[in-house]
């Protein structure tokens, strides 16, 4: 079993044990876009018990947790499970959000608890991500793939930067949605769109977390 201990980056704790990153979504924890913290700075300013976290990190571990070590498995298996696992379910998903998300607000707009605004928001992330996939697609992951990775770094530059964007838009659904918590009025379409957006949230972090702290770290380790 890996040792844990406070003083652990988020990243390098989600890197060693996959299923920790289970553990800090649950708990808000950054560890995708913001990973380069302790786990016990991270927790102190969520006022979170830092031994806590580990024990449930440990305890997921423990549990024989099956999820692959991507940071053992070469550059270009990882890139085709990036391309084949997320990119495959992001256009998949966002589109359905959208529709989701345009019923709700058609629906229940006179209500004080509806999420205006969210099907705009949505479209928007949507056209962002198809664009940040597309520049993987055909700029980065070739570059990588083709032994040229020498050349990637302004490439991966730009790709972290708009993961900082896709985070905020992250945070920016849950200001629209009260947490991505359904009010007692909630119909079942609104609940599902709902538990679907956490879904999404959860993959697009460990997405991000993939790139930033596995793929462009070793590809820019040389």
């Amino acid at each position: 079993m890996e040792t844990t201990t406070s003083t652990q980056t988020l990243a390098d704790l989600a890197v060693a044990i996959p299923a920790a990153s289970r553990v800090f979504h649950r708990y808000g924890l950054d560890f995708c876009c913001h990973g380069g913290r302790p786990l016990a700075e991270a927790c102190a300013q969520r006022g979170l018990d830092a031994g806590a976290i580990l024990s449930e990190i440990q305890a997921e571990q423990a549990a024989g947790d099956s999820t692959t070590r991507w940071d053992e498995r070469s550059l270009a298996e990882l890139i085709e499970h990036i391309e084949t696992y997320y990119h495959r379910r992001l256009r998949a998903e966002l589109p359905e959000l959208v529709a989701l998300a345009a019923r709700v607000e058609a629906r229940h707009a006179e209500k004080p608890s509806c999420p205006r605004g969210l099907r705009d928001h949505l479209a928007a992330i949507h056209e962002a991500v198809l664009d940040h996939l597309a520049k993987e697609e055909q700029i980065l992951f070739p570059m990588i793939r083709s032994g040229r990775a020498r050349l990637a770094v302004g490439p991966i530059n730009v790709m972290e930067s708009e993961h900082l964007d896709h985070a905020a838009n992250l945070r920016t659904t849950r200001s629209l949605t009260a947490n991505l918590t359904a009010p007692a009025e909630a119909c079942p379409t609104w609940r599902a769109l709902y538990l679907r957006l956490l879904d999404f949230e959860a993959e697009l972090m460990e997405h991000i977390h993939l790139e930033n702290n596995i793929l462009f770290r070793r590809v820019l380790a040389g």
